[in-house]
């Protein structure tokens, strides 16, 4: 073992890409092991290592961990990215909650029927204009800071500039009626450890193309 956390999913975004950018905002190196079978999912299942027979799954301090918000809970901790007290946590965690539940639509939006894109697209910019973006503009606005909590980078600042790239990448000029999310944005963006990580070469993966939805319906397959 090289020390490093060991990630296991698809060779594409997903449920696994947040806690990319997470470990990749913490400045930690990571490797990488991708399931291109349903074989290799079945192994896994198999030989317990998917407490919940589901992905993702990252090996990190000898522990197997699985469940997207339990194994970011723990980066952010371990990285000092979740607040300095339980208040703090708690905005974090809410702050986190309510940019997943946009994530979620941009996560399904691949395996939308091709007549649904279109509508599917006005879904995800109309949620983003109207109860997501909003809330964080106007928390930016009245504290006045760089960041979301505590005026100290955390797990929610991560979330948020990644949401924001991947509603840009559907709705380009999303931003345009928020100035602090415009300046949030290229402050975060500047960060060292997140500019690193939005370099061509880096662990970030591209937006998904039909392959990637292939895998993912043959390695799940029922």
């Amino acid at each position: 073992m090289s020390g490093k956390p060991r990630l296991t999913y698809l060779n594409g975004r997903g449920r696994m890409e947040s806690i990319r950018w997470l470990l990749a905002a913490a400045g930690v190196e990571f490797e990488e092991v991708y399931l291109e079978t349903k074989e290799q999912y079945d192994k896994l299942i198999k030989d317990g290592f998917l407490l919940f027979q589901q992905v993702p799954l990252v090996e990190i301090d000898g522990m197997k961990m699985v469940q997207t918000k339990a194994i970011m809970s723990y980066i952010a901790g371990k990285y000092n990215l979740y607040g300095k007290d339980l208040k703090e946590r708690a905005l974090i965690d809410m702050y986190v909650e309510g940019i997943s539940d946009l994530m979620q639509m941009i996560l399904m939006f691949p395996f939308s029927p091709p007549d649904a894109k279109e509508k599917n697209i006005e879904s995800i910019k109309e949620r983003a204009t109207n109860r997501y973006f909003p809330v964080f503009e106007k928390v930016l606005k009245q504290h006045g800071q760089d960041f979301l909590v505590g005026n100290k980078f955390s797990w929610a600042d991560v979330q948020l500039i990644e949401a924001i790239l991947a509603v840009e990448e559907k709705v380009p000029a999303v931003l345009s009626g928020f100035p602090q999310l415009q300046v949030f944005k290229t402050k975060m963006s500047n960060m060292p450890t997140i500019k690193k990580f939005l370099q061509p070469g880096s662990p970030r993966k591209p937006p998904p193309d039909a392959h990637y939805v292939e895998t993912v319906l043959k390695v799940f397959k029922k």
